[in-house]
């Protein structure tokens, strides 16, 4: 077996307490009497209407009839921006004979007055549509949503080759046609970008110069994805705003305290698991602890938002159960490797061939048991994520709450490979080079 550093183990176990601590706890700083986050924790996660409570509001148009395409606009608008704020746990009601939209979705994290007039009005503030050049939010900006006429799907030929598929239809009034068709002629071979908002919904390549004012913006669509674009792109240009006619909070269905309950059960779990597995593999079990711990900090940190480049996400009910199911699964990982450890030093090999030959023999069996979770985890993300492909069928709280189960469940199975496959296996090498930790009692065998 290839030796692994001595010093390894320490550097593997500081990193893991480092990550541990700072995903629990995040860091802070104070500026005056302003805090500064740093790095997200635990508080800073979004909980889920169901844990936390959350706002219900009706909206209408505010001093007009909406047509059935312009409130299936502002639903797309809605979504939009629930989704870049990674809140799942929503739901979203039309009501196309009486012009009104019902709206569901949970407290901010850093909510402290649980104001709903403020989180209402986060909402249902005006969108802005524009059309900027290039990709980049800095980009100057070509037209806005008051120089778009409509935008429809529609399924014809386009591009080059001529053949027939999902486009979206861009028409717009004189004076955006003209503006337009100076965009184009300045970035034909580029990009114009569409943004919601500071949002990112497409950016289309630039082929021609487009004088008519009628753009086709086409590529990989299908039915949906073009008419959902469109729907953005109206949400846009929509001529009215949104008046709320009424608003309530809901309680959260588990109550007030039982996140503390939670919370407080994870952590007997937690000491309950380390107990077992000392007693059973004593220092594989260790070690085996550890990376548990990092699987765990790994898993919380996809979720609070610790990285800058991933928000907050929601967590929900089903989402802590996939939570769980991924740390069983980060456990059994290691007893699989530490019984075949067990197995191996019971046949008199040396140490350091019975940890190479466990390690070994286990990675097939975790691996195949791991890997098929995260296609159920992937398939889950897609079919039931923001894009509420099944929302028809099961309904959009449905879909919401099944794709935080896919989401943590995918999360912590991938932080397993990372920490419970790798780490451990680090450490594990590491700490076998030591003298006074090369009885074979100590990784479960007979005395040395």
């Amino acid at each position: 077996m290839k030796r692994i550093g001595k010093p390894v183990f320490f550097i593997v176990f500081v990193i893991i307490l480092a990550l541990a601590y700072t995903s629990i706890f995040g860091v802070y700083g104070e500026n005056g009497d302003f805090k500064i986050t740093y790095i997200k924790g635990i508080n800073d996660i979004r909980w889920g209407i169901d844990i936390n409570g959350g706002v219900e509001a009706v909206f209408a148009p505010d001093e007009k009839d909406a047509t059935d395409d312009e409130m299936e606009s502002v639903k797309a608008i809605l979504e939009l921006r629930l989704v870049a704020q990674n809140v799942t746990d929503y739901e979203i009601y039309p009501d196309y004979a009486n012009d009104r939209i019902t709206v569901r979705f949970p407290w901010k994290s850093d909510e402290k007055d649980y104001d709903p007039d403020k989180a209402i009005n986060e909402l249902s503030a005006t969108a802005h549509l524009t059309f900027r050049a290039g990709t980049d939010a800095s980009g100057e900006v070509i037209i806005e949503g008051k120089d778009v006429k409509k935008a429809y799907s529609n399924y014809q030929k386009a591009g080059n080759a001529g053949q027939m598929q999902h486009v979206v239809v861009l028409e717009l009034n004189d004076e955006g046609a003209t503006k337009f068709a100076d965009g184009t002629r300045a970035n034909k071979g580029g990009n114009i970008s569409i943004w919601m908002d500071e949002e990112c919904i497409s950016a289309p390549h630039v082929d021609s110069v487009i004088t008519d004012g009628v753009a086709i913006i086409s590529g990989s669509f299908d039915a949906s994805s073009a008419a959902k674009l469109a729907s953005t792109i109206n949400a846009g240009a929509l001529p009215f705003g949104l008046k709320v006619e009424s608003y309530s909070t809901i309680s959260p269905s588990l109550g007030n305290s039982a996140l503390e309950a939670m919370g407080y059960a994870a952590i007997a779990a937690m000491c309950c698991i380390f107990l077992f597995m000392l007693f059973m593999y004593r220092l594989p079990g260790f070690i085996a602890f550890i990376a548990l711990l990092g699987q765990m900090a790994i898993s919380i940190m996809a979720i609070s938002g610790y990285f800058p480049v991933f928000p907050s996400f929601t967590m929900t009910i089903p989402g802590i159960a996939g939570l769980i199911l991924s740390i069983g699964m980060g456990v059994d990982a290691n007893i699989i490797t530490a019984e075949r450890i067990k197995d191996e030093l019971w046949t008199g090999k040396t140490l350091d061939g019975c940890i190479r030959n466990g390690t070994k023999g286990s990675f097939s069996a975790i691996f195949d048991g791991n890997i098929t979770v995260i296609i159920v985890a992937i398939i889950l993300i897609l079919v039931f994520g923001p894009a509420n492909i099944f929302s028809g069928i099961f309904g959009v709280s449905t879909t919401g709450l099944i794709y935080a189960f896919g989401y943590t469940l995918l999360v912590g199975v991938i932080s397993n490979f990372i920490m419970g496959v790798g780490a451990s296996r680090l450490m594990l090498k590491s700490v076998s080079g030591y003298k006074f930790l090369r009885n074979k009692r100590l990784y479960g065998g007979k005395k040395s």
